[in-house]
């Protein structure tokens, strides 16, 4: 059987899920890929306290979709999509959303990754499936401090 192609792409504001994502790299053998807004994040605009805060005003709004600074994922040449970001108001950044509209991901096996403050993934899943209806979803986790030992032996269990 031919191994998959994989690629770990994500989404870190502050650096703590560039760290996971990396850990998730390693473990599954798999590419990394930064997901980059073109206006980066400051640490105001990630105030959730703040009503008038660049994030808070994004996860309100359905319809945000804040630009990537660059369109240079290389999505076609992958099997299975890692998608790693942290949750935002119970569910994914809205750049999430940018992200998986921007490319074609026909065929594409996508596992959601995510790291949390507090709340699990919810219904994260079914909020960006219309984003790219045409792949084939495979759940996900959370990976609030795991092993890459323990990233390894789910990576496994997902039989890709």
């Amino acid at each position: 059987m031919m191994s998959k192609k994989i690629l770990v792409a994500y989404f870190s504001a502050s650096g703590v899920t560039k760290k996971a994502a990396s850990l998730l790299a390693r473990a599954a053998t798999a590419d990394l890929y930064e997901i980059k807004p073109k206006v980066p994040y400051t640490a105001a605009d990630l105030d959730w306290r703040d009503k008038k805060s660049r994030s808070t005003l994004e996860m309100n709004d359905p319809s945000s979709r804040p630009s990537l600074a660059d369109m240079g994922a290389p999505v076609s040449v992958y099997d299975v999509i890692f998608l790693c970001f942290p949750i935002w108001w119970y569910t994914a950044p809205t750049i999430i959303k940018t992200f998986l509209e921007s490319y074609d991901f026909s065929g594409k096996r996508i596992v959601l990754f995510a790291t949390s403050g507090g709340s699990g993934l919810g219904n994260t899943e079914a909020a960006l499936r219309p984003c790219a209806p045409n792949a084939e979803w495979m759940g996900g986790r959370l990976i609030n401090g795991a092993s890459e030992s323990s990233l390894k032996s789910f990576v496994e269990s997902l039989k890709l």
